[in-house]
């Protein structure tokens, strides 16, 4: 913890990562916000406003008295979300670079295959 975003961001993205690798899959509990904060070593506020974020965007959901869990279906939902944050920020400008270049969408795709050719 300590890439120079806030605290709460980076709780949120680290329980989104878990939760993208199958570390918490759906319907799993995680870790209270008191182990949250223990274990950041950190504010209990801090890691509640970053759990809250994914509960904000159905991420997460209380059981009242429970605890936190995973929702379901949120794996597919972070993919979605972070699959169009990657055709927002890679694929457009690369498709305005390969505009400029006179490239086709054939020939971008016989680059992309090349790259990612094993």
């Amino acid at each position: 913890m300590d890439d120079g975003r806030p605290l709460f961001l980076q709780i949120a993205d680290a329980l989104e990562a878990q939760i993208l690798d199958g570390t918490l899959p759906e319907e799993s509990q995680v870790p209270s916000i008191n182990e949250l904060a223990a274990f950041h070593r950190i504010n209990p506020a801090t890691a509640l406003k970053g759990v809250n974020l994914l509960v904000d965007d159905v991420i997460l959901y209380k059981r009242r008295g429970i605890g936190m869990f995973v929702s379901p279906g949120a794996r597919e939902r972070l993919l979605a979300d972070r699959r169009a944050q990657f055709a927002q920020s890679h694929i457009r400008p690369l498709a305005e670079r390969a505009l400029s270049l006179g490239l086709t969408a054939d020939q971008v795709q016989d680059m992309i295959r090349k790259e990612m050719a094993p």
